[in-house]
């Protein structure tokens, strides 16, 4: 009897000690919430600041698909981590960094620019494909850009860009309004794949579009911009009231 009750005394001892070591209330050390300028996971970061418009793992949604590897093989990281940083001034895409109003520090802007390369860049993807430079490298004429319309676009987004049976508008003044000339180019080359929209090497099989072509596109395209999108009726009309 006297040896149990020893033992028991000892096992009541063990625990008080162990509570004594460990105080209530007092978070782990790796529960610990970071402050939101801390946080430096990419995957925490892309979809807090990202995914609604790019989607989830970069799949694409309101804009570009940001793991499609053709638009990785003809940006670079340092563009990348400028327009994030910066957005681009009267379109949809803001400013990220604190510098610019955003909410990001330069450190988790470089966090998600790198994270986007090493996640979803293919090296060697546009190997012998002669692919267009991301920025226009001459000026662009929208007289045969119409031209170029027709020969690789008008099939699927209907003879005037009104739309069609395989592709939406893309002169409707409320669209143009919301993306710059840059998009613009960045579309008609990387295309949208996650829309079924091909880049420019598919839009007529077996023969990409080239440099000129493109830069020229854009500017038949950038021609359709009006000054006052999305308003119902003339301005002159609305002056009646």
């Amino acid at each position: 009897m006297n040896r149990l009750v020893h033992l028991g005394g000892m096992l009541v001892s063990m625990i008080l000690l162990s509570a004594c070591n460990s105080s209530h209330g007092q978070p782990k050390a790796d529960s610990e919430v970071l402050a939101p300028s801390q946080i430096l996971d990419f995957a925490t970061l892309y979809g807090q600041n990202c995914a609604a418009c790019h989607g989830a793992q970069g799949k694409g949604g309101a804009a570009i698909a940001l793991a499609d590897p053709v638009y990785l093989a003809i940006v670079d990281e340092r563009t990348l981590h400028n327009v994030t940083s910066s957005g681009v001034r009267g379109t949809s895409m803001p400013a990220f960094a604190q510098s610019a109003g955003g909410m990001l520090t330069d450190q988790q802007i470089d966090v998600i620019a790198r994270g986007i390369f090493s996640h979803w860049a293919r090296n060697g993807i546009l190997d012998g494909s002669n692919p267009p430079s991301y920025s226009a490298k001459t000026s662009g004429n929208a007289s045969r850009g119409q031209l170029v319309y027709g020969t690789y676009c008008a099939s699927c987004h209907g003879s005037q860009g009104q739309g069609g049976p395989k592709g939406s508008s893309i002169i409707n003044d409320s669209f143009l309004a919301l993306v710059s000339d840059q998009c613009l180019r960045t579309i008609v080359i990387t295309g949208r794949p996650e829309l079924g929209a091909p880049d420019w090497r598919g839009n007529l099989p077996g023969k990409p579009m080239s440099d000129q072509e493109i830069t020229d596109v854009v500017a038949w395209l950038e021609s359709h911009r009006v000054q006052n999108p999305g308003q119902p009726y003339s301005a002159s009309r609305y002056a009646q009231y």
